[in-house]
Order: structure tokens, then sequence, then C-alpha cells
């Protein structure tokens, strides 16, 4: 109708106005040549165009790696990679991956924590058990979060303030002698009252923080608790204790089974004292003679290849 009555003489135009308002031809003529304009242009979806999938990625990536960035934060990695898009973007892209775009991440987790400061963290426990005599003995271990070494600081019936004490020195002069004590600078425990006030006061001085785990939150010690497990597992559950003197030469091999043979899968396959060696040749998995050593009377079983 626009395009028809654009042609007409002017007196003609005059008598149709009462028909339609001159308002009206006007927007049928907008109303075309807008549509003139969508099919010389070709189809095209209404909105900003879809963001590349591989820029997607890497903004869900970056989110999921560094808990604390927000949009702002990633757009900013973005551009420094030579990737240019709008912050809005990162935020819909967020949005639609299911993570808030500007969250209060600042606070770290405790596994965040574990992981990040592993090198500078100990951890300690009691472990319990029994001699075959009924009598109840008690085993002071510590564990290296990074290395996974184990110390067995020593075995009592009796577990006194001044044990705990001596022992902590002694754990203290040892990390001196292996060159840890410069890097440790927490120790994780329970809240068991077996630790004397004395004990945190000597860890002090030493620049090491006490850290204390939650009540009834083992998780919070995970390393140690999962140790434990491992000791009652290939050890204790295993073995006849006879008494003191018997569970301090058993738990002697086994802290060097642990620590020099035992593969671990947080090192790779390697053990806490122990490298992995190189690889094979193939012409040695050919020929392998592979030889065991029993400890502990076939309890636990080393393997090795013949000298």
């Amino acid at each position: 109708m626009a395009a028809l009555l654009s042609g007409l003489p002017r007196q003609t135009l005059r008598t149709i106005r009462l028909l339609v308002s001159p308002d009206t031809v006007l927007r049928w003529h907008r109303d075309l040549i807008r549509r003139r304009h969508v099919r010389a242009s070709g189809r095209r979806r209404p909105g900003r165009p879809r963001t590349v999938a591989s820029i997607r990625r890497l903004v869900l990536r970056l989110a999921r790696e560094n808990p604390p960035w927000g949009y702002r934060r990633i757009h900013g990695e973005l551009a420094a990679l030579g990737i240019r898009v709008a912050p809005s973007t990162v935020w819909e892209i967020l949005k639609a991956g299911g993570i808030d775009p500007a969250p209060n991440r600042s606070s770290v987790t405790w596994p965040d924590f574990l992981r990040s400061q592993a090198e500078a963290i100990l951890a300690m426990d009691f472990i319990e058990t029994v001699t075959l005599s009924g009598q109840r003995q008690y085993i002071l271990a510590a564990v290296h979060h990074a290395s996974r070494r184990i110390r067995i600081l020593g075995t009592t019936a009796h577990p006194t303030h001044a044990w705990v004490t001596q022992a902590m020195r002694n754990l203290l002069m040892d990390l001196e002698d292996a060159g840890q004590l410069a890097t440790v600078r927490f120790l994780i425990r329970d809240r068991d009252a077996k630790y004397p006030a004395m004990m945190d006061q000597i860890l002090q001085s030493a620049g090491i923080a006490t850290v204390l785990t939650g009540v009834q939150v083992p998780r919070m010690n995970a390393v140690m608790e999962r140790w434990v497990r491992t000791l009652r597992t290939e050890l204790l559950d295993r073995t006849l204790i006879w008494n003191e003197a018997h569970l301090r030469w058993v738990q002697w091999v086994y802290e060097r089974h642990y620590n020099h043979h035992r593969s671990h899968r947080s090192l790779v396959g390697a053990a806490p004292l122990r490298a992995l060696p190189a690889r094979l040749e193939p012409h040695q998995i050919e020929r392998l003679d592979i030889r065991r050593h029993d400890r502990l009377g076939g309890v636990l079983h080393e393997y090795r290849h013949a000298a």
C-alpha cells in the first residue's frame, strides 16, 4: 500500500487521507524499507552472535581453576591472552555455566589451604593399640604433607605431658637435621588432652603455628587419618603385638618400609624417600627377574630386581 500510494497524485492522496492518516502511510513505508533491508542482508538472529565455543570453555576453565576470580578478573586475563570479548559476555557465559559471575570467593577452603601449603604442613595424631597382655599402648606419629614422610615419634603406655614434650623436641631436631625445619610453618592436631600447653610454646619458638581441628571433624586432618588407617590395615590388624618392646620393633620396620619402599598415589608411585627408577628398556622387560623380600615374618612384602 505504501508503494502504491507513493505514486498517486497529490489530489488523490488528499481524498484518501480520510481512510488512512499520513502517519500510517509513513509507518507502512518504514516497515517496507526494513523488510527489504532484512531480505538483502539475509536472515539474522536477534541479538549478539554466540561466543566461540573455545572461548566459552576457556572462561569456565579459568573460573574453576581460580575460585576467587570474578567475571572482571577473568575478562582481564582474557585480554592479556589477546582475546577480546566484552565483560558482559564473560558474565553471561559464567551465568549459563551455573557459576556465580561475581561471587564472594575470597575465603580459602580447607582443602585449598592444605594443597597450597603442603610443604609447610605437618600433621600429628595418637594411635591406640592393645598388646596380647591387654595393655593399651599409644603411638605418636607425624606426617609431612608434601613428601608424605612419616615419623613415628615414640610408643608408650603412659603418654604423660613430659613424654609428649620430649617427643616434640626430638621431632624438631629431626626436622632440623633433615633441612625441613625452615619450611614447616603449621602443625595440625586434634584437641586431645594428652597434648600439653608446653608443646605449643616449643613449636611457636620454632616458628610453627598449631592448627587445631574441629570437634569430630577428622577430615580436617585427612592425611594423618589416612595414614592411621593404612597402619592398622597393613600392620596392626595383621600382627600380634606381644609387648611394648615388640611394638617399637614392628613400628620401626614399618616406618622404614613406608618411607623407603611403599608407593604412594599422591607421589605418582614414588615413595617418600625413594624416587621412581628409570623406565625399563624393552629387552629388560622380556627378562624380568623379580625377587620378594619379606618383612616382619611375611606381614610385609617388598619386591626388587635380582642383583
